[in-house]
């Protein structure tokens, strides 16, 4: 039985080093240590973190990777990286890291070499989005399929649409994509409206061919496709799969050698690097989607083989960790300041929060500490005009990360610039603020009574001491983006490992799914009598409005 991180040494360490940070101000920090922030930088695969902005010391640093250690978080690393066992509550290896393994380091599962299959795969996707390409794939009155509809939800969603939205600028001319998610009709309605049936290409990703809500928009999709004039014998032309359900998907009307497969051992907010990715692959290209992977291989081995220390996974899980059971944090802001990235903080909240909300051990007992932060944020500027107000002036302490490229894929006037002050502006304010004597100061500078000053002042104090990092790249390339969301990945992992919980497993999203089929049985015969009178009421409304 695994021991609980709370009964680890540097847990108690860290309870009392936390005593002595509480009321520690990281202006003082650095006045006091002008090479603070060599001390608390680190580079990997083309990212730079500079997390000098924390509210830590190279004590507070030693005792973090004291805990991974003692966690036994190297020995995890290499385990995932071997293929062993990692999601214990599914008897699954954890390989997504096997779908970027660009070095083709042979990776073994159940005897087997999982690189085998990985690369038929990829190479089977190369090949098909070449036929796309050239009109050899082409739609059933002979005319190239041009727009590319993503139908999947989740993981076979979220982490794509991060991936084509952050690299439109690689896109190649003349095609178009999209995605259907939601089972909201009006996403489905809102996709297709001005689509020509005759150059659309549906991409089916539900690994089991039956994910509710990418089951039915599928359905929607090819009655669309009738509707428009298409024939049932020409679904073949414009429906290609993603799923290991072959009965299913070559039921439904799409050939079996048009049907990608997808792995057991990577889940579903894992799986952009698989098939998952094909829409990409053919809208990007082979060479760009393979330098997607490159990336993301390239912070794979700066994961595995980076002294914990130097390792920017590690260390940006190890603050998390720090600040969320320490200081009693409950949030965590992602700020992208740059368009393309403006989905980066919907994709990490499903690969944090669905990995590490969890409130029991790898052995099932438990848990009496916190695990997984809230994940919320969105693009600067706009956030700095909504929420940033209570970051630099609420109650609740937030750390967060700021995320921006040097250049720009448009650089329009002055705007670049104008952004990257922003961008550090925000960050000087959360750690330095301004205090009471400074704004009266200011005030009176400028000619306000002293007395009218100090009444205003309280309303214009910022604390500052909030933590926050910055992540700095050259430019929003293939390469970066893939580095960037495996480095998240990684950051999640190393969590999930210190408070020992199976970070790959899902199982509170799967009870949702099992009532609401019983509710649309209930809706479709009106008898209520199972359930509370809540729900029996919204249900007899429903009915009522829809009769």
């Amino acid at each position: 039985m695994s021991q609980s991180p709370t009964q680890l040494p540097a847990w108690q360490t860290l309870i009392d080093h936390q005593k002595s940070m509480a009321d520690v101000h990281m202006r003082d920090l650095f006045r006091q240590d002008a090479q603070r922030y060599d001390k608390f930088n680190v580079n990997a695969a083309g990212i730079a973190l500079d997390y000098s902005k924390n509210r830590v010391t190279e004590e507070t640093l030693k005792h973090l990777i004291d805990l991974a250690e003692q966690a036994k978080l190297p020995e995890a690393i290499q385990s995932m990286f071997n293929g062993d066992v990692l999601n214990q509550s599914e008897n699954r290896s954890v390989l997504h890291i096997a779908l970027r393994n660009r070095s083709n380091r042979p990776i073994n599962v159940g005897g087997e070499n999982v690189m085998d299959t990985v690369n038929a795969t990829l190479n089977k996707m190369k090949t098909f989005a070449a036929r796309v390409h050239s009109g050899d794939f082409a739609g059933s009155t002979g005319k190239k399929l041009r727009t590319i509809v993503n139908i999947g939800i989740g993981g076979s969603f979220l982490g794509p649409k991060v991936v084509s939205d952050a690299l439109t600028p690689y896109w190649q001319e003349g095609y178009d994509l999209r995605y259907i998610a939601n089972i909201d009709g009006t996403d489905f309605a809102e996709t297709v409206k001005d689509l020509d049936y005759e150059t659309t290409l549906f991409i089916v990703a539900s690994k089991s061919f039956g994910t509710l809500e990418t089951l039915k928009n599928a359905e929607a999709a090819r009655e669309w496709f009738f509707q428009q004039g298409g024939k049932p014998e020409e679904v073949k032309n414009h429906f290609v799969a993603v799923s290991t359900n072959i009965p299913a998907a070559t039921g439904f009307g799409i050939e079996e050698e048009n049907m990608f497969p997808m792995w057991d051992w990577v889940g579903g907010r894992y799986s952009l690097w698989s098939a998952i990715g094909l829409a990409q692959m053919i809208v990007l290209g082979a060479e760009t989607f393979e330098a997607l992977l490159q990336g993301a291989h390239n912070m794979d081995e700066h994961f595995r083989t980076a002294p914990l220390a130097e390792n920017l996974p590690v260390i940006l899980g190890m603050l998390g960790i720090w600040y969320q059971n320490f200081f009693g944090v409950e949030s965590h802001a992602v700020l992208t300041y740059d368009e393309y990235l403006q989905d980066l903080p919907n994709h990490l909240q499903q690969v944090d929060m669905e990995s590490n909300g969890k409130r029991v051990t790898r052995d099932g007992g438990d848990i009496d500490y916190q695990t997984g932060a809230i994940i919320w944020g969105g693009t600067g500027t706009n956030g700095q005009h909504a929420y940033h107000q209570l970051i630099h002036q609420g109650t609740r302490l937030i750390p967060a990360d700021y995320i921006m490229p040097y250049r720009s894929h448009n650089p329009v006037a002055d705007h670049h610039p104008w952004l990257f002050a922003n961008y550090l502006g925000q960050q000087q304010a959360m750690l330095e603020g301004k205090t009471e004597a400074e704004v009266v100061a200011e005030l009176t500078a400028k000619g306000m009574d002293e007395e009218k000053a100090k009444w205003l002042a309280p309303h214009k104090v910022i604390p500052g001491n909030r933590p926050c990092n910055s992540i700095t790249f050259e430019k929003v390339t293939p390469e970066i983006v893939g580095a960037l969301i495996a480095m998240y990945e990684h950051k999640v992992c190393v969590q999930g490992i210190v408070w020992d919980i199976n970070s790959f497993d899902q199982w509170g999203v799967e009870l949702g799914k099992v009532l609401g089929n019983a509710v649309y049985d209930a809706i479709e015969s009106g008898n209520t009598d199972a359930y509370d009178s809540s729900t029996a009421a919204q249900i007899a409304a429903f009915r009522k409005a829809n009769s």
